[in-house]
């Protein structure tokens, strides 16, 4: 394997873990709230079928990608609704919103099926900086979407750790009775929470849809989704540790598609399959690792905020 193939393999693995990327972002804002949100599959299909449907028949994919953010929104309100102010088990809420949001989707999308895009996200090389040797062409020769990804992280990370705001997340997910002590308005920092994380899931679709494989096909995020939400553990629920988790993914996909493409002697179910089960060894790692130091879980992670209880 020479030097130009590996770059196209670790460039395209950039491209292949952005929409994991989007959504794991959108995950660690909902869980260091302290809500558990297992519907980011049902989002992302719901964001893709948007993104597409508006995209494609206005031509404009920046439109498609803002009411994609919006119906991601509104699929998480609905979440939102069901865990903070009826306080129901979140993991059911979040199971049953992601078996809605894929039957949404393929109902939506049943007149979409082979349609051609006709307003897409494509590479946009970074004067200058794409001319870099090999860091160049693997991180500045991508779509915006790509960029604004890893935007995003930073602010995110400067949010969390660097301002008033990201403390009153943390400790929501923390000590929620604190926060409510002091004055702030609980249910409304986990509301606005678990509505940004689905706007991020709802962008990580519509990226599958508009760039990553510009079309609609039903149930097209293959599980992404669940790979998302299994990274936030990876990334102890950190912005930056997410990035390098998507990435990674990325890279162990395309390196799949990479193989089959030069023919290697490997069945195509078993290339298709490394990815997830790379996904499984980190998790196991990351779990054995959780027991002889403190994981990073927020602590009110799950459990339902009540004044009554406080």
């Amino acid at each position: 394997m020479d030097l130009n193939y590996l770059i196209a393999i670790l460039a395209s693995g950039v491209v292949a873990g952005t929409p994991i990327l989007y959504a794991s972002l959108g995950e660690v804002i909902t869980e260091r709230a302290g809500i558990l949100n297992l519907g980011v599959e049902g989002m992302m299909l719901v964001g893709a079928v948007s993104a597409f449907y508006v995209g494609t028949f206005s031509q404009n994919k920046w439109l498609g990608l803002l009411v994609a953010i919006v119906a991601g929104g509104l699929m998480a309100l609905i979440h939102a609704v069901i865990t903070i102010v009826f306080r129901a088990n979140q993991v059911a809420s979040g199971l049953a919103l992601t078996i809605f949001g894929t039957g949404l989707s393929a109902y939506l999308g049943r007149t979409l099926v082979g349609i051609p895009p006709t307003s897409t996200f494509k590479a946009v090389p970074l004067p200058g900086l794409s001319q870099i040797p090999i860091i160049g062409k693997i991180l500045f020769n991508q779509d915006l979407m790509v960029y604004l990804s890893v935007i995003l992280v930073v602010v995110l990370w400067f949010v969390f750790y660097k301002t008033k705001a990201g403390l009153l997340l943390r400790a929501a997910g923390e000590n929620p009775s604190a926060v409510d002590a002091l004055g702030h308005n609980i249910f409304l920092v986990r509301y606005a929470a678990v509505i940004g994380g689905g706007m991020f899931a709802g962008a990580g679709g519509a990226y599958l849809s508009l760039a990553y494989s510009p079309s609609w096909v039903e149930n097209m995020s293959a599980g992404r989704g669940w790979i998302a939400v299994a990274l936030v553990i990876f990334a102890v629920w950190d912005p930056a540790r997410a990035l390098l988790g998507a990435w990674l993914f990325g890279v162990i996909a395309s390196l799949g598609l990479h193989l089959q493409a030069l023919g290697v002697m490997i069945p195509s179910y078993f290339l298709q399959m490394l990815p997830y089960i790379f996904t499984f060894i980190v998790l196991v790692i990351t779990t054995r690792e959780t027991k002889t130091r403190r994981s990073g879980t927020p602590a009110a992670l799950g459990i339902p905020y009540s004044r009554e209880e406080r």
